[in-house]
């Protein structure tokens, strides 16, 4: 069979592959853009899109339940209609992946293949009865859920974030295996449409990478609004109990008897099924692509984005991944994965913002540092919305006075949090901050603040 030749191929269309698409044929270059599964990745499909979707309608639920508090009388009780919930997310996420479909099918010198792309050499890929070649290859295969092998878990019906998304009734108790950002979004907004939920977390505190205080803020939110959670699980197993799923967890503790399970459990690379071998592109033991700071692979004209990669599991990190490809190749300029600040957010209500390091890093980084601290309910923006849950924590070197770390758990903190990171991007230091003048009334005019009322890091 004779291959067909492109300047480059990019192995999936996710939050990184599309775009590079764009730069690259609009550079001139003939481009073969594989996608094996729906254009969009993740995000579009299974992640941000349809599951932030599913937290606005959670939101409107629970402030209409709130109504009372706000003078505003509603008649009856507020329920959900689960169906037009899912058409809803099931809407916005198809529309935006159109709106993708239809900008690739509208680039020049851009051929989209469906299927499954497999190494045969360093440079050449089979897709189906295609044999593909190029000089430069591209991999944006992103990630799926991880199903560790528990007892009973191969017994059990379970559901993962993505089988979530085809769920077309409301769970009567919905159990969450895992205790970090995607078992707690899914948690809190099943909690708000009207099931019970309990979470299962082996681990003695939830999100263990965030700090004590945030996690326990976190903990005393979702049991406020009535999830029953668990921590230190240290005997997880499955089993049908009639037409339900026990879980287990903890000797002498009752289980957990759920209609639906959910395994939030960390997520897996897709990279076991691309042939890497076969290219003799290195792989890390836990099976991410092993790339420099300019994402290239240990084979010469091959490049990893995205999930694949290990370097952030979010659509902006992979975004980034392309943004730093794409100046590396087009415009002579050396981005680098190193120059990138931590930050990401938890869409709870109310939501996480964090950039920088935690408190945590802080102390085991042995620097003198200050820290700032403000809790909502000493925020006017905050206590006007009826929103008073969570706190704002600055951490700043005390000799450089360099912005270390930032988290704003409360309303508006995945918005507020941008004021801290783009200062840190910036490498201004806190009196930047400190001088700024933010407009009132807003969560983030607290920022300047707290800034302000620095205190030694005990």
């Amino acid at each position: 069979m004779t291959a067909k030749t492109f300047d480059t191929i990019i192995i999936g269309a996710g939050q990184a592959g599309p775009p590079l698409a764009g730069r690259l044929t609009a550079a001139g270059m003939s481009v073969a853009l594989i996608e094996r599964k729906l254009v969009g990745g993740t995000c579009v499909n299974t992640g941000c899109m349809p599951t932030k979707a599913m937290v606005a309608s959670a939101y409107a639920a629970h402030l209409a339940r709130r109504a009372a508090d706000y003078g505003v009388t509603l008649s009856g009780s507020v329920g959900v209609d689960y169906r037009a919930i899912k058409a809803r997310k099931d809407k916005v996420s198809n529309d935006a992946r159109g709106n993708l479909e239809s900008w690739i099918a509208g680039m020049d010198h851009c051929t989209l293949y469906r299927g499954h792309a497999r190494f045969v050499t360093a440079n050449t890929v089979r897709v189906g009865d295609d044999l593909l070649t190029a000089e430069k290859i591209f991999l944006n295969t992103g990630g799926r859920a991880s199903v560790p092998d528990l007892p009973g878990v191969n017994d059990i019906s379970y559901l993962t974030n993505s089988s979530m998304m085809d769920l077309d009734v409301l769970p009567r108790h919905l159990v969450v295996v895992g205790g970090s950002y995607v078992s707690l979004e899914f948690a809190q907004m099943f909690r708000r449409f009207g099931s019970e939920v309990t979470v299962i977390e082996k681990s003695p505190r939830l999100i263990a990478r965030e700090d004590e205080d945030v996690s326990a803020a976190i903990l005393s939110i979702l049991e406020n609004e009535g999830i029953t959670v668990h921590l230190g699980a240290d005997d997880i197993r499955f089993a049908k109990q009639g037409n339900e799923i026990a879980v287990t967890f903890t000797a002498g503790k009752a289980p957990a008897v759920g209609s639906h399970v959910l395994l939030a459990l960390g997520r897996t690379p897709n990279t076991d099924d691309l042939g890497l071998d076969e290219a003799g592109v290195e792989v890390d033991k836990r099976g991410f692509i092993v790339v420099d700071d300019q994402l290239r692979t240990s084979v010469p004209g091959i490049w990893a984005m995205g999930d694949c990669n290990g370097k952030g599991a979010f659509t902006h990190t992979s975004y980034n991944d392309y943004e730093i490809v794409a100046a590396n190749l087009l415009d002579n300029d050396p981005r680098k994965v190193s120059d990138r600040i931590e930050a990401y957010a938890l869409y709870i209500d109310p939501p996480l913002g964090r950039c920088g390091m935690t408190e945590t890093a802080v102390r085991k980084s042995g620097r003198r540092a200050l820290v700032g601290l403000r809790p909502m309910t000493r925020v006017g923006r905050a206590v006007e919305k009826g929103e008073t849950q969570g706190f704002m924590k600055i951490l700043v070197d005390a000799d450089t006075k360099e912005i270390l770390g930032c988290s704003v758990l409360g309303s508006g903190g995945d918005e507020a949090i941008h004021c801290v990171l783009d200062l840190m991007y910036a490498k201004a230091p806190v009196s930047t901050l400190a001088r700024a003048t933010h407009i009132h009334p807003n969560v983030s005019e607290l920022l300047p603040t707290i800034t302000q009322e620095l205190k030694p890091l005990a």
